[in-house]
């Protein structure tokens, strides 16, 4: 197993692929969609919350990744002893009318598998992303970790309706007209994802890439009035059957996994580490279960993660594990502390066995 950091746009850069070595990292994952630069409030210091409000403006609609930054970015990784892993999150600008299956569905389709195809030929194996129209919602924040650490957490569903113009919290049009969208059925939702898979399988097998599905975050089967994909464990095999192939795997968020209620986190782990269905670990601990939970430092919650580590490897699992969320040390930089915390702690439990 390999140990990993995840790192916004803000963040691919010299200073933060040092601190990523330092800490005895051999790979990073890059979040290209920047959105905790567009307002949001982020009291955990990696992760947008405040769902009801959006987290911001999409990006430029007519500027999709190019290979020449895409490589650029490998290299600056590769100079800092780091492997680029993944690319994480396609920006609602360049694929609204995907998922909301909108007039300009074909040309953005073509957009996705042209940055599909470069990142293949910039050397960057996975594309992690999340097929929601809601996205993140309903968190909040307080001192919700050991010793009053800032955390953020979910108390009770979001029922706010999406607002025109806005998918995954963020606006792709201002412009739009009042209103909110549309509510749809979960057999809609399905009907979309396979038709999105059905399109750009193919092309990942062509371009050495794979795909890698996040599971929706909080896990409900509605959020904002809008049905959820992956809400339940099960519902990854669903994923998995409609495109058997290599190029689809997961995206593994042990945290939102262990949110869902009715389940046994460690016979999931079990259950799709041994199909070898992981593309990449998402790591972190959390109390409770949806729609009200906390999330705690990764050895403080109620998770065994070195259960949890250990299954990964008992079953044959070598690819990256990052911390996706930390809560928030007092201190003068409450990221880094964070990320330096659970870093050590994976790779010493990752050491021990």
């Amino acid at each position: 197993m390999k140990l990993g950091l995840g790192l916004y746009r803000h963040q691919l850069n010299a200073e933060h692929f040092a601190f990523a070595r330092q800490l005895g990292c051999t790979h990073v994952i890059a979040h290209m969609v920047d959105y905790f630069r567009q307002g949001a409030d982020n009291p955990s210091g990696n992760q947008p919350t405040g769902g009801r409000a959006g987290w911001g403006r999409a990006g430029d609609p007519d500027r999709i990744w190019t290979e020449n930054e895409l490589v650029a970015l490998r290299r600056g990784a590769e100079a800092a002893g780091l492997r680029l892993e993944a690319v994480e999150n396609l920006d609602p600008a360049h694929w609204h009318d995907v998922l909301l299956d909108g007039p300009r569905r074909a040309e953005q389709m073509a957009d996705v598998k042209t940055m599909i195809r470069r990142l293949g030929a910039a050397g960057i194996p996975v594309l992690g992303y999340n097929f929601s129209l809601a996205g993140v919602a309903a968190r909040i924040t307080g001192p919700f970790a050991r010793g009053n650490a800032m955390s953020v957490g979910m108390d009770g569903p979001d029922d706010t309706p999406v607002p025109n113009g806005m998918v995954w919290n963020m606006v792709y049009d201002p412009d739009a007209p009042p209103g909110t969208l549309p509510p749809i059925d979960a057999d809609e939702l399905w009907r979309r994802f396979a038709a999105f898979l059905g399109e750009v399988v193919p092309v990942a097998e062509a371009a050495g890439v794979t795909l890698a599905l996040h599971p929706d975050d909080p896990p409900a089967p509605f959020v904002r009035g809008q049905p959820r994909l992956v809400w339940r464990p099960d519902l990854y095999q669903r994923v998995i059957d409609l495109a058997p192939s290599p190029a689809n795997k997961l995206e593994f968020c042990v945290g939102t996994l262990a949110e869902m209620p009715d389940h046994d986190i460690y016979e999931t782990v079990d259950r799709y580490s041994r199909q070898g269905r992981i593309a990449y670990v998402h790591l972190r601990n959390i109390r409770g279960k949806a729609p009200a939970y906390r999330e705690t430092f990764i050895d403080e919650g109620e998770v065994d993660m070195r259960r949890v580590l250990r299954i990964l490897r008992m079953n044959g699992f070598g690819g990256v594990i990052i911390p996706d969320h930390t809560p928030q040390p007092s201190c003068p930089a409450p990221w880094h502390a964070g990320m330096a915390h659970a870093l050590g702690w994976i790779r010493g439990v990752i050491d021990s066995l």
